[in-house]
């Protein structure tokens, strides 16, 4: 069950609002929560619910134990096997099948490579344990004494498969004390409704484009042309960041409505005028956790800067193997690595000097991310290749009657898109507000405010279109 789904909508995501206020007692609410949370993990696989049980009990246990033991040494052990249970489980899970390949590659064994199926989610959830025992151990946080508080911050369905990584003194005091206001309701819906347009009317029509035009299969990729690469690399850029930035707005959106205020995960990434700018804006929970749990763990930037340096490659080539189990997703995270480090040496200041050096910077930043994701899009080395080969007309031509056929057809769609990606309407909404509040003109701030009453039953009937048939675009009249 996905957010983007009539099912979740109106078959899960309704009833559980409708319970959960009509019910006014905290704890009641909160088993509501649990109860539906568990429902919404175990319809993916019921079986992998054991396991988060399992790593929830484990995670509450060691966590209590860090707190209740006055001596440093136990304090350790206890953080230690927390570690070794949690990244044991998610290696064996996510990586057995990659390892165990790599193997007979090299080895020739094993003969037989297993094949696991991996538990949805598993990648957000044990980050958000092993964050929650590790901020016990540095005494940021108390141990939660109830477990089954702990299995409710873990699973919490808003954000238990797709993120953002939550920790737990971003909610602690929310699990126990939490007041629900009109407001909050109102920007949970607004908040909600605007990921679920950009998951199912924009991110699934860029899906479509580039499917169509930088497509995964050998036999598709034959009659490709350069010039398609090209505009279906930049529909899978703008679907990649309008489909990530969705899941993490409908869980914001969702955690609103029931009075959790979880952090912002993304920051309108392609604005960024560096590499490292966009990683400051780019899946920010991920960054963070990597930054706050590895990079000043390992020393940092304060030991040195060969030291900096290691500790930099560790963190990225832990970040590309967190997104999957493939050779493609740990060069991806090398290839920033690279660009990060001559940033960090030769020109990441020059970039922020002058008006010309931000426009080249933003530039030159935003080509380095769409070649990103070229690499991230291809798990198959071969395929990339040929990807790459062909963008630049090698081995394909590189005019292509088809792609300037899509473009024609899709540009106000894609201008849409690339709108959505920016920070336009966002900016358009406070200064039409701060304006006409400042100069009294209060008939166009009533308006301001009833479209913004109506914009999410607006953006909610367009999503469901949408939804109802898969090829139906609602903004088909747009097209040519």
């Amino acid at each position: 069950m996905v957010f983007s789904s009539l099912l979740f909508i109106f078959a899960f995501l309704a009833p559980q609002l409708l319970i959960y206020f009509l019910l006014k007692d905290p704890k009641q609410r909160n088993i509501v929560l649990l109860v539906f949370s568990l429902v919404f993990y175990a319809w993916g696989g019921p079986v992998y619910l054991l396991l988060l049980v399992i790593e929830c009990f484990t995670s509450w246990f060691t966590a209590r134990e860090i707190e209740r033991t006055e001596f440093p040494k136990l304090k350790k052990g206890w953080l230690i096997l927390e570690c070794v249970v949690m990244i044991g489980l998610i290696f064996i899970f996510k990586y057995t099948g990659f390892f165990a390949w790599n193997l007979q590659k090299i080895f020739g064994w094993p003969k037989v490579i297993p094949e696991i199926v991996l538990p949805i989610g598993i990648s957000f959830y044990t980050f958000q344990l092993l964050s929650y025992v590790v901020d016990v151990y540095r005494g940021e946080v108390e141990a939660q004494p109830r477990f089954w508080k702990v299995l409710l911050y873990a699973s919490l369905f808003h954000q238990c498969i797709a993120g953002p990584i939550v920790r737990y003194k971003t909610v602690a005091d929310e699990i126990d004390h939490r007041e629900i206001t009109t407001r909050d309701i109102a920007e949970g819906v607004r908040r909600f409704s605007v990921g679920l347009a950009k998951k199912a009317i924009l991110a699934n029509g860029c899906a479509t484009i580039a499917d169509k035009l930088a497509p995964l299969s050998a036999e598709q990729m034959s009659s490709v042309h350069g010039a398609g690469l090209w505009l279906g690399m930049f529909a899978y850029m703008l679907q990649i960041y309008l489909d990530f930035s969705a899941y993490s707005d409908m869980a914001i959106g969702m955690g609103r409505m029931v009075g959790f205020h979880y952090l912002e995960n993304f920051d309108y990434p392609y604005t960024a005028g560096t590499v490292q700018d966009f990683w400051r804006r780019w899946h920010i929970s991920l960054s963070t956790f990597f930054r706050d749990y590895i990079y000043i763990p390992l020393g940092g930037n304060r030991k040195g800067k060969g030291r900096t340096y290691i500790n930099m490659l560790v963190v990225w080539f832990l970040t590309g193997l967190w997104h999957g189990a493939s050779w493609n997703y740990i060069l991806w995270g090398l290839y920033y690595f690279v660009f990060l480090s001559f940033e960090r040496l030769f020109f990441g200041d020059v970039l922020k000097r002058s008006t010309l050096t931000k426009a080249l910077g933003h530039v030159y930043t935003l080509f380095v991310v769409f070649f990103g994701w070229v690499l991230f899009r291809y798990t198959d080395s071969k395929m990339l290749f040929e990807v790459l080969k062909g963008m630049f007309g090698i081995g394909h031509s590189f005019g292509s009657p088809e792609a300037g056929s899509m473009l024609i057809n899709n540009i106000f769609f894609l201008i849409l898109a690339v709108v959505a990606v920016l920070p336009v309407g966002k900016k358009l909404r406070e200064m039409l507000r701060k304006e006409t509040w400042k100069n009294q003109q209060l008939i166009l701030y009533n308006a301001l405010n009833a479209i913004d009453a109506v914009l999410p039953a607006l953006l909610m009937v367009l999503s469901v279109l949408a939804l109802v048939g898969n090829s139906y675009n609602p903004f088909l009249y747009f097209q040519f």
